[in-house]
């Protein structure tokens, strides 16, 4: 009975032996699978590490280049307050040079019409001196065929006095004519030298005029002249505004991209923050886990 009792209590223990044992290889078999586990998780983590130590780097190169961008943008803004000063300062000098033209324009075509009337007054006197001249030859004429008639009657005087010695009263009419020839010859002579002296007068004054003219001529053209100079200013003024317009415009498109771009990267360096963040809490829920 003892030996049966006791081949029972050692079936028993075997039997319970056999149940630790299972226990045991059960309890080895979590084990392996948690030491796997465990290195899956190691061998994540180190990726992980790789991957965030990429991602911070990229962090780093990313934020180098938005304070890069953000210096760009700052010289940007400040070119542009620039190039809008220079603008303002432009539209200003344009103002200036058109209101400068118009000026001269003006001046100009008072001094056109001012050498018009000039001119209408040369012409004038052009013919009034034709006039004159025309005068002067009628009364050259005039004391020609005076003199011619004066040396007839004297010729006849004489003739009369060699001949008829009597007709003493004819000869003093006849001297009396002389006379009066000789005073109207002396009023021709006096008008003549009237005559000569308008003229000259006349000449002097259309000389004067022509003079006159031809500095305003000089004038005009001077004038001609500073208005193509003041409008090849302007045409240059316009097309620098032109070009400051065009760079302003440039600069600008290039803002607005500059600003797409660090709103994506403002975008992906939060989506890389989240990331990082998730990351941070799996590698600590992994450590207590670990743990």
């Amino acid at each position: 009975s003892i030996i049966r009792r006791q081949r029972q209590e050692l079936k028993l223990l075997i039997a319970e032996l056999k149940d630790r044992d299972k226990e045991l290889n059960d309890m080895v078999e979590v084990h392996e699978r948690h030491i796997q586990a465990w290195e899956d998780d190691r061998q994540k983590i180190l990726t992980l590490a790789e991957r965030c130590s990429l991602l911070t780097s990229e962090l780093n190169e990313r934020n180098a280049v938005i304070k890069s961008l953000t210096k760009k943008l700052k010289l940007l803004e400040s070119q542009h307050n620039d190039s809008k000063i220079t603008l303002e300062s432009t539209q200003q000098k344009f103002k200036e040079l058109t209101q400068k033209v118009t000026d001269s324009s003006v001046h100009c075509q008072a001094l056109e019409e001012k050498n018009q009337s000039l001119h209408c007054s040369v012409l004038e006197l052009s013919a009034k001196t034709g006039q004159l001249q025309a005068r002067e030859q009628e009364l050259l004429s005039m004391l020609q065929m005076k003199d011619k008639a004066l040396i007839e009657t004297t010729d006849q005087i004489s003739e009369v006095t060699s001949k008829f010695k009597t007709l003493e009263n004819a000869l003093r009419t006849a001297k009396l004519d002389e006379f009066t020839r000789n005073r109207e010859h002396q009023d021709l002579k006096v008008t003549l030298n009237d005559v000569m002296s308008q003229v000259n007068k006349m000449k002097d004054i259309l000389s004067e005029k022509m003079k006159e003219s031809s500095k305003n001529q000089e004038e005009i053209s001077h004038l001609k002249q500073e208005n193509g100079c003041l409008r090849s200013e302007l045409i240059l003024a316009v097309e620098e505004a032109q070009r400051k317009d065009q760079l302003f415009q440039f600069a600008k498109s290039k803002q607005v991209r500059i600003e797409r771009e660090l709103s994506s990267l403002r975008q992906v360096c939060v989506k890389q923050q989240r990331d990082l963040h998730f990351l941070h809490v799996n590698f600590d829920s992994s450590q207590e886990s670990r743990q």
